[in-house]
């Protein structure tokens, strides 16, 4: 008789405390809370974009997000070892970022060196679950550049 009024309870408790947690990561609460900045970014203002950014690493130094976009704007101005920092930085703070993974790779590879932008990459196709394309194509282009023994003849010129 107890478990009649027990189950009921324990199930409405249940559905009540899943409906009342916040289910948001802390990289989609970023999201919401720099709307403003990547606004600004994606409309090409990266001097906007950097500065705004800037703003918000020195008013919260643990953001990945924040880090991340800096870290774009500076690979847009062409500020390989500052983007590689942010980079590095938004990686320590969640690991799991594909998109900075790739990002870093880039950078890495445009820096000539191979070992570190493997490495980058593979991250990236990992975390990833292997959907990604650019980083499959990257990660490949970089391996072929390592290993240029192993590729096929027609892949050689790459």
């Amino acid at each position: 008789m107890d478990a009649l009024i027990v189950v009921p309870l324990v199930v409405s408790l249940f559905f009540l405390h899943y409906y009342l947690t916040d289910h948001d990561t802390p990289i989609d609460k970023d999201r919401k809370r720099f709307a403003e900045g990547i606004a600004l970014f994606e409309s090409g203002d990266y001097t906007a974009a950097y500065a705004y950014f800037d703003q918000k690493i020195k008013e919260n130094r643990k953001s990945a997000l924040a880090y991340e976009y800096r870290g774009k704007c500076n690979l847009k101005d062409g500020n390989l070892y500052s983007a590689l920092y942010d980079f590095t930085e938004a990686l320590s703070f969640d690991n799991t970022l594909v998109e900075v993974h790739l990002k870093k790779g880039l950078v890495h590879y445009e820096l000539d060196e191979l070992n570190n932008a493997y490495l980058s990459l593979d991250k990236a196709v990992w975390f990833s679950r292997g959907e990604n394309a650019d980083a499959l194509h990257w990660r490949t282009v970089v391996y072929q550049k390592l290993h240029p023994a192993e590729a096929p003849e027609q892949y050689r010129k790459i």
